[in-house]
Formats: structure tokens, C-alpha cells, sequence
């Protein structure tokens, strides 16, 4: 029936993604809870979790994907001035749920306020067993701004980042791909169009190439648990 999203127990498996609505784009299902094997079994097929407060789980696959293959990003001319200052420090899981709780801060553009507190405990629980990390810009020794994702295979899934200094999230962000790209990850699953995102060489691609190509990357070994980023990433 058209507009009928199936109701997870704990234990049931996901549809298949292509069964997502049309309206909204890629609801797929509702509940099952966030547990870090249902996470985990949720990326590794492409799907990821986004309700508000007051809604029950909510699983998502949209067609089509943004994702930034890390070959193909496109550093903006200022944010290369911005980087050759070297006036910040980058940190890498040193504050994984500080980072989550700046993102979860409402923002101008409407974002953040859907990082509910089961969010951050789940998130927070990825990140203890290794699987989530977060990448940080540190300025005059204080958090100026970064992002958070999981990481699965060879593929990095963002999931939100934040600033309260000018090019916080950007340096940070810019650092995770010239990383990722020296491990060898393939893509970075940025969820939905922004332009934001697209001013970094992102782009909109079809969810069937999405989970192909993810299909590859998530069975290839991650590169360590522990993350640790070399220092000559933009020498």
C-alpha cells in the first residue's frame, strides 16, 4: 500500500531499500531501536536514522545520494588560505561527545536539533566500540567547531558537524578527506543535497550505484580502531 512504512521489532530485519517511499524521499521504516548491531547493520546497507523527539525511530535511504568520492574533492581557494595559517590543531576523538552535543545545538539553517539524547548515547556507544569517530578543530586550546561520522569498511558515513569559530568544520572536514583518501576510502556518504556540501566536489548520485559501490567498500578491513592522522596531510 502506498505511503505504508513497515514497524521493526528488535530482531527484524530491514526491507530492502529499494521499497523506500517516494514521499517523503527514502522513509523506509519505523522503529527496531538503536542498538549498535542495528546501526551497524543499517549503514552497512545504506541506511541511516533521522526522527525528532517526538517520533519514533525512523530509517531513511533516499534516492537519489549525495556522496563526495574522496578522488574527486575540491578544496575552495579560501579554505587553502585558511589552512596555510596552521593557526588550529586537529584532534581526532578527543571529545567525541562534545562534538555530537555542538551538532545537536540549534543552528540558524534549522539543523542540529534532531541529535535526540538516545542519538548521543547510541552514537557515543559506536564511537566506545570503534566504529564512530569524531574529527576536531581545536583553536587557542578550545573547540572551534568539527564533525562526527562512522566509519565501515572503506566507507566514512558524515553525519553532522558544527562551528563556533569561521572555518572550523571546514578545516576539519578537509583533514578527514586528505586522510581518508591515504587509507584508501572510497567514498563519504553525505546523505542529502546541500550546497554546502557540493561547493567540496559532492554530488548527487542514483541510491542503486550508491549501494553497489557501497557494497564493496564495507567489506574491505578499516584501517585501525584506534584513528591517529598524520601530520603531513597538506604539505
Amino acid at each position: 500500500m502506498t505511503g505504508v512504512i513497515p514497524w521493526l521489532t528488535e530482531r527484524e530485519e530491514f526491507p530492502p531499500v529499494a521499497q523506500a517511499l517516494r514521499e517523503p524521499n527514502g522513509l523506509l521504516a519505523a522503529g527496531g531501536g538503536l542498538s549498535p548491531e542495528r546501526l551497524l547493520a543499517a549503514y552497512r546497507r545504506g541506511i541511516f536514522p533521522w526522527f525528532s523527539g517526538n517520533q519514533p525511530v525512523l530509517w531513511w535511504s533516499p534516492d537519489p545520494r549525495m556522496a563526495l568520492f574522496t578522488d574527486e574533492f575540491r578544496m575552495p581557494r579560501s579554505l587553502g588560505k585558511r589552512l596555510r595559517r596552521r593557526d588550529y590543531e586537529i584532534r581526532v576523538d578527543s571529545a567525541f561527545a562534545e562534538v555530537m552535543h555542538g551538532c545537536a545545538m540549534p543552528r540558524s539553517d534549522g539543523g542540529g536539533t534532531w541529535i535526540t539524547h538516545d542519538m548521543v548515547d547510541a552514537y557515543c556507544r559506536l564511537h566506545r566500540l570503534g566504529h564512530a569517530h569524531s574529527v576536531e578543530t581545536w583553536i587557542d586550546g578550545k573547540l572551534a567547531g568539527g564533525l562526527y561520522g562512522m566509519a565501515i569498511g572503506r566507507a566514512f558515513f558524515g553525519e553532522s558537524m558544527f562551528t563556533r569559530i569561521n572555518d572550523a568544520s571546514k578545516i576539519a572536514f578537509a583533514h578527514l578527506v586528505h586522510q581518508l583518501s591515504r587509507w584508501q576510502f572510497g567514498m563519504i556518504d553525505c546523505q542529502m543535497n546541500t550546497a554546502h556540501l557540493a561547493r567540496f566536489g559532492a554530488r548527487e548520485i542514483p541510491r542503486a550505484e550508491f549501494s553497489q559501490r557501497l557494497a564493496e567498500l564495507v567489506n574491505y578491513p578499516s584501517p585501525a580502531i584506534v584513528w591517529q592522522f598524520e601530520d603531513d596531510l597538506f604539505n
